[in-house]
């Protein structure tokens, strides 16, 4: 398919999370001031629901880019299986599958699949966008295997390897400060950062084992935004996800602002963080994109949009 060049268009009255390279070394961002703003009795109002209607799979990170939105996705065709013991220090089978990188309107039509992976590295992570690129990993279905992170050009779709990880990487963020490229690990276990070409430059352990972080995008001024679940043993063997949304400081790892989000999706409930996650602001609300159910379950996937009043002052 011809790939087709796109203006991409500022929303009028819309402050994103991808800021310009003058924001990213400003004040902090409304989205950031918003979200340090709330806590565990803010209340959140599901104000949308966007259907897509086209094959969605297993949705995994979301990156707002005026008004286009790139969706990524793992389409399993074998899933892996656990093996009775370790082979070759991996605990399951690699699986198949195809990794996507949807972009979409904010109507939910769709623009554009991307393709994105290698062989048995088709499972793509939380997505984020620079001010220029998108970036995106595209990892093995499995702990402690390898991944390849990509750049897509929003304009004319274009994929580029930037580079090659020895591990699961299940979201990288790109610091506007630094241009230093930061992941996570598995379950968000380990938090890497890395030079755009990839010289690893860090890792560390996790210290918050409150959530294992699903999608992060970055917000402002050497911070990421991160949203995540962790799943919780509930009596008489049932279970339940925890979900929740946290500020992170890209430079020393600390959680700045952490709070839970108990909202579920209607449809299903599957806790409203389960995969993607992104904040924008209006005039006077802080808005959450969220994508917690597979194109396989009852009614597919749906953008569920949360907002919640601003706090003036």
């Amino acid at each position: 398919m011809r790939r087709r060049l796109l203006t991409i268009a500022t929303l009028i009255g819309v402050s994103l999370t991808g800021l310009t390279s003058a924001q990213a070394g400003g004040r902090d961002s409304d989205v950031t001031r918003g979200f340090q703003a709330t806590d565990r009795g803010t209340a959140w109002t599901l104000v949308q629901r966007v259907p897509l209607k086209f094959p969605t799979y297993h949705p995994q990170g979301i990156a707002l880019v005026g008004d286009l939105i790139f969706l990524s996705s793992v389409e399993v065709l074998e899933a892996p299986v656990k093996y009775p013991d370790p082979v070759d220090g991996y605990d399951r089978t690699p699986g198949k599958g195809i990794g996507h990188l949807f972009i979409l309107d904010r109507q939910g039509n769709l623009k554009q699949d991307i393709r994105l992976g290698e062989g048995t590295a088709y499972h793509p992570g939380g997505v984020d966008f620079d001010g220029k690129d998108v970036w995106i990993p595209v990892a093995e279905y499995r702990p402690n295997s390898r991944a390849i992170v990509y750049t897509v050009d929003p304009k004319t779709y274009r994929v580029t390897e930037r580079f090659r990880v020895r591990d699961h990487v299940g979201g990288v963020v790109r610091d506007r400060t630094t241009g230093q490229v930061h992941g996570v690990s598995w379950g968000s276990r380990t938090l890497y950062h890395w030079t755009p070409t990839g010289k690893q430059l860090g890792k560390a352990a996790n210290e918050s084992h409150l959530l294992d972080y699903q999608d992060c995008n970055y917000a402002d001024r050497g911070k990421q935004l991160c949203g995540g679940v962790t799943s919780l043993a509930g009596p008489g063997g049932t279970s339940y996800d925890l979900g929740g949304l946290a500020l992170l400081d890209l430079r020393t790892n600390r959680i700045l602002h952490e709070i839970p989000f108990p909202y579920f999706s209607p449809t299903t409930n599957h806790s409203a963080t389960r995969n993607p996650v992104a904040l924008e602001t209006t005039a006077t609300t802080l808005r959450l994109y969220t994508a917690p159910d597979d194109g396989e379950t009852p009614g597919g996937t749906e953008l569920q949009i949360y907002e919640t009043p601003l706090k003036q002052g």
